[in-house]
């Protein structure tokens, strides 16, 4: 499957309003097309006090398209929750933007004061966020499927205190105008994706 070549990913807090339509439209796709755990729109009474975050497809830090989303929410004292997770299709295979996407949920709730953080993950996803260093604490049964329920260990999510620029992550594969690209970056022309927090 074909993508943008996308030079780099910044994964942050939504900050304008065609972020937080496109996340939106992101997980009607997600959620009510290919799953179809909704019928029309999955946004709930939770999305009026969430926190919306989002990994954009950017040429070298010009963000051009929302290919991924998670929400954050403050339940009670101390104890936060993370939902919605959902990455792009197209972009599934380019790697890291859902798990980066779960690093910056934990770390900037955990800046918050965060301290338990809890999500409801589909069955067939446990074994990711257990590599994670999530913890299963008890099974429930959610629109006819199975869900964990999970916490995160925060001892491996240090607080992040910049969520509005947040992290950028190099794109796994670069592209094919590289050369002329990390001319233009100041970055080297190949490489293994990596992660940094933006400035």
């Amino acid at each position: 499957m074909t993508y943008p070549d996308y030079s780099d990913y910044t994964i942050k807090w939504a900050t304008l309003p065609w972020e937080v339509e496109q996340a939106h439209a992101l997980r009607r796709q997600v959620f009510c097309e290919e799953q179809r755990l909704f019928e029309k729109d999955d946004r709930d009474a939770t999305d009026d006090h969430a926190h919306l975050l989002v990994a954009l497809g950017s040429y070298g830090g010009w963000h051009q398209q929302v290919v991924g989303t998670v929400r954050i929410h403050h339940q009670g004292e101390g104890l936060w929750y993370g939902s919605r997770l959902a990455v792009d299709p197209v972009f599934r295979s380019q790697g890291q933007l859902g798990t980066t996407l779960i690093r910056l949920a934990v770390s900037s709730a955990h800046a918050l004061g965060c301290q338990c953080f809890m999500a409801t993950v589909q069955q067939q996803n446990e074994a990711l966020f257990q590599r994670l260093n999530w913890a299963t604490r008890h099974y429930a049964l959610l629109f006819g499927q199975r869900h964990a329920v999970m916490e995160a260990d925060l001892a491996a999510y240090p607080p992040c205190h910049t969520p509005n620029s947040g992290f950028v992550l190099r794109a796994r594969r670069q592209p094919r105008n590289s050369e002329c690209w990390a001319g233009l970056l100041g970055m080297p022309a190949s490489g293994s994706a990596t992660l940094q927090e933006a400035r």
